[in-house]
């Protein structure tokens, strides 16, 4: 079918630049998705009337919308690689059935966790780290209320992004978040400072910001090329969905284990602060788990730039796998672990070296010096292994974009939730607060030894995989 050709030139471009083209857009969009929250955080962060406060407010309701992007990415990435998968065999009706499939799902996920949310909102806010003071916990619902409304637009935006850039559009992709975010950047300021709606205004204009990329992507659904569904596409079929979900459980596990990872981290920051002879003062109290929130916040950026990459490359592999190209599978793991390490190169000096700069965009200058202090001490200690964690998650995302699910899933699973989380809770215990920002480097390097291992097993399965589709060509 014409269709299934619109996608062959994966098969035939250039791999620097098919990664240009795809690795670019995809970047960026991740980029937009992740500047919602932070540029939310900066604004609030220079606004006099809420400082450390606010910042801590964001810092507690910041992992409850990576939960619905966990969801969200995991549809989208998972069709993403189902459809590329499915066209590069030639098998459209399938590729079709997925996007309809992805959509219905979607939908359907965002409903309930919007509904949890609104029921559930002071127990989760408690459990994330709310009650550090009262102060902090009254921002955190006023924030975590108005986010919850625009769950159903942002998860819709985020699942479609990536099919769309299965689709052969990673431009219109990228156009459609940032169009959002460039919505939620003029109207933050305008809702926060004249305004002076507070946390409820940094909400709103990011919930606008959302409707509007969804409103882009709805738009889009109804032009696909290669793999525009049908009316029979939006019947759930558990074949599909089989086939579809398991392939997005790493870009789930990459962002749930997140939640997870700050949910301990946050429970640990006001337990061992309290101990603290600083920050046990109710004044103070607030400012680690503010600090915190913005490191993480610099370390989402440099992830976005790594899974961009990564995800970008998703189309591109997918299509050469299921076209039997390993030649061209094998080389684009080369081009893109030598990327990735360089980001992690760039990313480590500027943490080292610039710990001051960085803290100063989130307001540093209204703050008190133990805020300042404890943000250069934090940047120094918790990402002196971003390089490790840049290679780390290039890999797991390139397994699974190779349809290795399980392999993905089980080495995610160990980096994220055994590691992550298990030394977050573990090495406060010995060390205090220093003990939250240790966890970070140590998980980084234990899961470099089983990456390398990955890595090496990867690279022999698809030499083994080119040599027999050679020998099988050669004799037809």
């Amino acid at each position: 079918m014409e269709e299934a050709k619109q996608n062959s030139f994966l098969e035939t471009e250039k791999l620097p630049k098919l990664m240009g083209k795809y690795a670019v857009p995809c970047i960026i969009s991740l980029l937009v998705a992740a500047l919602y929250n932070i540029v939310d955080q900066i604004f609030i962060a220079n606004a006099d009337y809420l400082g450390s406060y606010g910042n801590a407010a964001n810092t507690v309701v910041y992992p409850l919308t990576v939960v619905a992007l966990a969801v969200a990415v995991m549809i989208g990435d998972g069709c993403c690689a189902f459809v590329s998968i499915s066209l590069g065999s030639k098998k459209q009706e399938d590729a079709q059935t997925g996007v309809g499939n992805a959509i219905v799902l979607c939908i359907l996920s965002s409903a309930v966790i919007t509904a949890v949310y609104f029921i559930f909102h002071n127990q989760i806010i408690t459990a994330f780290g709310g009650s550090v003071n009262e102060e902090t916990f009254n921002l955190s619902k006023e924030y975590f209320l108005w986010i919850s409304a625009g769950i159903p637009f942002y998860m819709f935006g985020q699942a479609m992004n990536p099919v769309i850039r299965s689709d052969g559009s990673p431009n219109f992709a990228m156009i459609a978040t940032l169009s959002g975010a460039a919505v939620n950047i003029v109207l933050d300021p305008i809702f926060i400072y004249v305004c002076k709606w507070g946390m409820m205004g940094a909400a709103v204009a990011t919930v606008l910001g959302q409707i509007l990329t969804a409103v882009l992507s709805v738009i889009y659904l109804f032009r696909m090329k290669a793999a525009k569904p049908v009316k029979s596409s939006f019947k759930l079929k558990g074949r599909i969905i089989g086939k579809f979900i398991p392939l997005g459980i790493c870009s789930f596990l990459s962002q749930i284990s997140l939640v997870a990872a700050m949910a301990a981290i946050n429970n640990m920051i006001r337990k061992y602060g309290a101990q603290d002879p600083v920050f046990s003062l109710a004044e103070y109290a607030q400012i680690p788990m503010a600090v915190v929130g913005i490191v993480m916040k610099f370390f989402q950026i440099v992830i976005s730039i790594v899974v961009g990459m990564a995800a970008g490359c998703i189309p591109i592999v997918g299509y050469n796998t299921g076209a039997k190209r390993y030649d061209r599978t094998k080389k684009l793991f080369t081009y893109l672990l030598v990327a990735e390490a360089c980001v992690g190169i760039v990313a480590f000096l500027i943490v080292e070296l610039l710990p001051g700069s960085l803290i100063k965009i989130f307001g540093a200058a209204n703050e008190s010096s133990y805020y300042t202090e404890f943000a250069i001490k934090a940047f120094r200690t918790y990402l002196c292994m971003i390089v490790f964690a840049c290679i780390n998650k290039a890999t797991f995302i390139y397994l699974q974009s190779l349809g290795k699910a399980l392999l993905s899933t089980v080495l995610s699973m160990v980096r994220e939730v055994v590691f992550g989380v298990g030394f977050a809770l573990i090495l406060p215990i010995f060390f205090g607060l220093d003990g939250v920002l240790y966890s970070m480097p140590v998980s980084d390097v234990l899961t470099l030894i089983i990456s390398v291992i990955a890595i090496i097993y990867t690279y022999k399965s698809l030499t083994k995989l080119q040599k027999a589709n050679e020998l099988q060509t050669g004799e037809g």
